[in-house]
């Protein structure tokens, strides 16, 4: 059984980075599409962007391409998200998910093993 833990998360300014970590045990991290996911409060989870499995393809939301990337590193068995140019419309609960597919796929219920979730919240 896949586990992925979460990290990074926090408070910033608006204009500001963040970078989330997610660590994967249990299984053969390199056999999965990776993608990062988001909550925003009162809404429903959305896709943000994915990388995959070799790190070598990335795809991302309208929303975020241009100011976030997504890279892997499969020896360390972890995917990264890096923010920057925050804006307070990025305040959410970010999740990071693996899929067995090999494209990238942005539908949540597709997706097989997620991680606990870290708030991001960007201040005005």
């Amino acid at each position: 059984q896949v586990q992925l833990v979460e990290s990074g998360g926090g408070l910033v300014q608006a204009g500001g980075s963040l970078r989330l970590s997610c660590a994967a045990s249990g299984g053969t991290f390199s056999w999965y599409t990776a993608g990062w996911f988001r909550q925003p409060p009162g809404k429903e989870r959305e896709f943000v962007g994915g990388i995959s499995r070799s790190g070598s393809g990335t795809y991302y939301a309208d929303s975020v391409k241009g100011r976030f990337t997504i890279s892997r590193d499969n020896a360390k068995n972890t995917v990264y998200l890096q923010m920057n140019s925050l804006k307070p419309e990025d305040t959410a609960v970010y999740y990071c998910a693996l899929d067995t597919s090999v494209v990238v796929r942005t539908t949540t219920s597709l997706y097989d093993y997620w991680g606990q979730g870290n708030q991001v919240t960007v201040s005005s």
